[in-house]
């Protein structure tokens, strides 16, 4: 298995991991590879979550179906709703307000040590 995991990080400003889940206008997508070497594959613009502090079914539904090719997503905060809409939709959440490259390198060891396991069709 050479598969990469493909990660969505919600940035504002492709540094630091600051951006909430719902109001993440952007996820920076990068594939950590099982040699643990990472790399960046695309920034993806999303249409924000949260508006008012509310969400709608529709909306969470449109913000998993851009992330659907990720294994999982690094965020500086997410509610539970979006967590287990997340999670049931074979979309691991980690919350790790770090740098970006720290969090990787993080995520890489914990996906290694672990063989965390990409889910089927991913």
């Amino acid at each position: 298995m050479d598969k990469a995991w493909r990660v969505a990080v919600a940035s504002l400003d492709g540094k630091v991991i600051n951006e909430h889940f719902g109001r993440a206008k952007v996820f920076y997508i990068l594939d950590i590879n099982r040699d643990g070497t990472w790399r960046f594959y695309e920034e993806r613009k999303v249409t924000p979550l949260c508006s008012s502090g509310e969400h709608t079914d529709e909306g969470l539904l449109e913000s998993i179906n851009a992330l659907r090719d990720c294994t999982a997503v690094l965020v500086a905060c997410i509610g539970m709703v979006a967590r287990r809409a997340l999670e049931i939709n074979h979309i691991g959440v980690f919350e790790q307000p770090d740098t970006i490259e720290d969090a990787l390198n993080k995520l890489t060891r914990y996906f290694i040590q672990t063989n965390y396991t990409v889910p089927e069709g991913k």
